[in-house]
């Protein structure tokens, strides 16, 4: 009798598991299912709606329509239309030169160049040594009034300018150069393989005081970080300012690397996916800087100078002089390469700091505000370390933290 009860059991307990696995499965698919159909309607929407467009268009419109240029121009306003700020899409002429600049196919002509606010030419803000821009004389303060027969008053933002001045090696670009003096001149350069430090500025301030100015953060700034540090310390360094104003952080990696030089052990910064997964992007080592430490931003100060500068901040105390950060606080994908060698950028993650604050939207607040007035804005690339306001302050910041 037993026996029968437990083999009634058994089947009803596996019917119960039957009932409840194919309940589950069911309610799974039908999300499953519902989802797509859900995606599948968008998707048919949105191609209706362009392919309305289209047909109108193409029926009245009395200019002539460049295919490739249309595409760009879709796939670009698809990356505007995901509420994804830092989203991208680069044409293949625009991802080849990316690719070409990072592996060393392409290149400048050395100097970093801004497109000028008052005249609308580019201002060479810097000049790198043993390039082709040293080679012809191009000084800091300077402009490239003219890349061939195109004014840089004519191009829309900095970023038209560089590019126009990338070329491969042993090509040639010819430049109209107004000296500082205001002297023009016609100038031919050739595209010559060189490195372009991220680290621009390395000196002694007021006898004791090491400062580094970071213009990028790069796979090559972890080593001038550290050989750079060093060289001030062993200089007699008893504070460093870092400058990272207008740099805008591209690679993070670097960024941790070297603030891991400044900070005691433990945890940096952590990654937050989508669905709430954190990953932990580094955690330092022993190693630390105990002098005091003051991080200089602006409003340009982006993604990784953030991160580098939260970090000092939060476990090294560090005090941050300037103005209130961009607010880049993301993780981005690598490019995705397209199938006609077009690419496109998005947002993977967001960044938290060592505390799991999220700085995105909002940027850094300055422990000391440096605003500067109109009129130093107007002269904001004159500025040198002796003389820059901004330094100036952080200076004074120092000042009252070693006399304490």
């Amino acid at each position: 009798m037993s026996k029968k009860i437990s083999l009634g059991v058994a089947a009803s307990v596996t019917l119960i598991a039957m009932a409840v696995t194919f309940s589950v499965t069911m309610t799974v698919s039908m999300n499953m299912f519902n989802n797509t159909v859900t995606s599948v309607k968008n998707k048919e929407r949105m191609y209706n709606k362009l392919s309305e467009v289209d047909r109108y268009v193409r029926a009245n419109e009395y200019a002539d329509i460049n295919e490739d240029t249309l595409n760009d121009t879709i796939a670009s306003g698809y990356m505007l239309g995901i509420n994804d700020r830092y989203a991208r899409y680069y044409s293949a002429k625009a991802y080849t030169e990316r690719m070409g600049l990072a592996n060393g196919s392409l290149m400048g002509i050395g100097a970093s160049v801004v497109k000028d606010s008052s005249s609308g030419y580019g201002r060479i803000i810097r000049v790198y040594n043993n390039t082709p821009a040293a080679e012809v004389g191009l000084q800091t303060g300077g402009f490239i009034t003219a890349i061939g027969e195109t004014s840089t008053r004519s191009m829309s933002d900095t970023s038209a300018i560089t590019s126009a001045l990338v070329g491969e090696e042993g090509s040639t670009v010819t430049i109209k150069y107004l000296t500082p003096d205001r002297q023009e001149e016609t100038l031919e350069l050739t595209h010559a393989n060189y490195t372009t430090p991220s680290i621009s500025t390395v000196t002694m301030l007021n006898g004791n005081v090491g400062y580094l100015r970071i213009d990028a953060f790069t796979s090559t700034t972890a080593v001038e970080f550290r050989n750079a540090a060093n060289n001030l310390t062993n200089q007699g360094a008893a504070a460093m300012i870092f400058d990272l104003r207008d740099n805008t952080g591209e690679n993070l990696n670097a960024a941790l690397v070297a603030a891991d030089y400044c900070v005691p052990s433990g945890l940096m910064a952590q990654s937050q996916a989508k669905d709430g997964t954190l990953t932990d992007l580094r955690v330092s080592d022993d190693d630390e800087l105990t002098i005091p430490m003051v991080c200089l931003v602006n409003g340009n100060t982006a993604g990784g100078a953030e991160l580098f500068a939260n970090a000092l901040r939060k476990m090294g105390g560090a005090t941050i002089v300037g103005t209130t950060t961009a607010g880049k606080g993301v993780l981005l994908s690598d490019p995705q390469s397209l199938s006609d060698g077009s690419a496109v950028v998005i947002t993977v993650g967001m960044l938290l700091d060592n505390e799991g604050q999220s700085w995105n939207g909002t940027g850094l607040t300055p422990d000391i505000d440096a605003s500067l007035t109109t009129d130093e804005q107007s002269s904001y690339y004159d500025f040198t370390p002796d003389n820059d306001p901004q330094i100036s302050k952080a200076l004074a910041a120092l000042s009252n933290v070693m006399t304490q």
